[in-house]
């Protein structure tokens, strides 16, 4: 049996590029990433995809059509299927995120931000 232990705070030393995630474990089909984030993303979607958002440190707003969602430290944010939404950070924010293995970033097209091959920590 292999038993992995990460801290997850101490993690974030070894991302170097705001908008990369890394794969910090694999459960069940999912992937629990984490990445810093800064500035604005883009508008996008993940068709039958939930996406689930932890914040570690700082905030970030979460901009939906409809409504902007605001992030602190330890809130916790689920995107439902198919819903088009946009991360926003006025200043670098550490996130955990979990979704399906293998969805994209950039959710339902390719764009020059879209990181495949994702690192594992």
């Amino acid at each position: 049996m292999a038993v992995k232990k990460i801290n997850i705070p101490e993690a974030f030393d070894h991302i170097h590029e705001c908008w990369s995630p890394h794969i910090a474990a694999r459960v069940n089909g999912q992937e629990v990433r984490i990445a810093k984030i800064d500035g604005a993303f883009e508008w996008h979607r993940h068709e039958g995809v939930e996406e689930a958002f932890f914040v570690v440190k700082g905030s970030f707003t979460m901009r939906f059509r409809d409504e902007d969602v605001t992030l602190e430290e330890g809130d916790f944010l689920t995107v439902p299927a198919g819903v088009e939404h946009m991360p926003v950070a006025e200043k670098e924010c550490w996130i955990m995120m979990v979704e399906s293995a293998g969805t994209l970033n950039t959710g339902d097209h390719v764009s020059e931000r879209t990181k495949t091959d994702l690192p594992e920590l």
